[in-house]
């Protein structure tokens, strides 16, 4: 009796609650994109994706049977999972949203099979269709991945029917925690200017970085947008006066950024566009707030006199 009771409960609980349930697994966001033999192309954003099997190398994403995408999904030969990066959201609600070409003003190419790849994604997977099972009022897609592309760029996620960012646990932030002191201190290095200044630089910068990267942004890319934010129209020797990187480092990080909308090139010197002055201004926040909980600690006066200390030694 209590068996039939629990599946009569189970059979009609509220189906939004079940989706909020649902939304306390955070998943990835990716594009699953695919071109059918006429060239007709389709993408959807998906947060289904999931690995199967490593030998043969499967993963799988589901689809709506009311779908309009599903039918070239259906006769593709292969397809295209688009894992976006902490920065593309934009291009997430692109391929969300009913629209008439969501591929216009977007950056892609042609991949396996002729599946559109998007450009400056976190990961992408080539894959071969595999199978489509059925799923209730989904089809299951499982592809065979045949080729992928990993960038390293930190993920856009979703959690709670919200985007999200990938931050460091604080567990695994504390480094050293519980060790005794390094031995390196108790001797003569302990009054090393130059040690400790490069040794504060790297405990700064193991908190902070992680940080600057789930922003999607490189940490080239991100020092570009700093500088530019208050030096607007620098050209490229300028640029790497004042971020201090290779040439070729410089012009990747320009590409990247211009690809991306948040930089324009006028007359050979660089600016920000609306979009860059918004992702700098998220970039500026990170920064404020690292700062505020590191040096917290210590009166205006103690700051004041580090600034004064530092803006010497580089000579300004």
């Amino acid at each position: 009796m209590s068996d039939i009771n629990e599946i009569a409960v189970s059979s009609a609980f509220d189906a939004r609650a079940f989706r909020r349930a649902l939304g306390n697994f955070a998943t990835g966001v990716t594009v699953v994109t695919a071109a059918d033999q006429n060239g007709r192309k389709v993408g959807v954003t998906a947060n289904s994706f999931n690995s199967v099997s490593l030998d043969p190398p499967l993963i799988l994403w589901s689809i709506d049977k009311r779908s309009s995408s599903h039918g070239v999904f259906e006769e593709a030969t292969h397809f295209a999972v688009n894992v976006l990066a902490a920065d593309q959201i934009d291009l997430s609600n692109n391929f969300a949203r009913p629209k008439e070409d969501r591929f216009a003003e977007v950056d892609f190419e042609a991949g396996e099979g002729g599946a559109p790849v998007l450009a400056d994604c976190s990961a992408r997977f080539h894959c071969e269709k595999y199978q489509q099972v059925d799923g209730g009022d989904h089809w299951i897609m499982i592809g065979k991945v045949v080729a992928f592309d990993d960038f390293g760029r930190s993920p856009l996620l979703y959690h709670q029917g919200a985007y999200s960012m990938v931050l460091p646990h604080t567990r695994m932030t504390k480094n050293g925690e519980g060790q005794p002191p390094s031995s390196h201190f108790q001797g003569r290095l302990s009054h090393n200017l130059y040690y400790l200044m490069t040794q504060a630089l790297r405990a700064y910068q193991a908190s902070y970085q992680p940080l600057q990267l789930s922003t999607g942004l490189r940490t080239s890319e991100a020092r570009m947008l700093m500088v530019l934010e208050n030096d607007a129209g620098l050209g490229l020797t300028d640029l790497q006066r004042e971020v201090a990187m290779p040439v070729r480092e410089i012009e990747e990080a320009v590409a990247n950024l211009t690809r991306k909308g948040l930089v324009c090139d006028e007359g050979n010197r660089l600016r920000l566009t609306a979009k860059g002055i918004d992702e700098t201004e998220g970039l500026w926040s990170i920064a404020r707030e690292q700062q505020e909980k590191v040096f917290s600690q210590f009166s205006e006066e103690q700051l004041e006199a580090f600034r004064t200390v530092l803006k010497t030694v580089i000579g300004l």
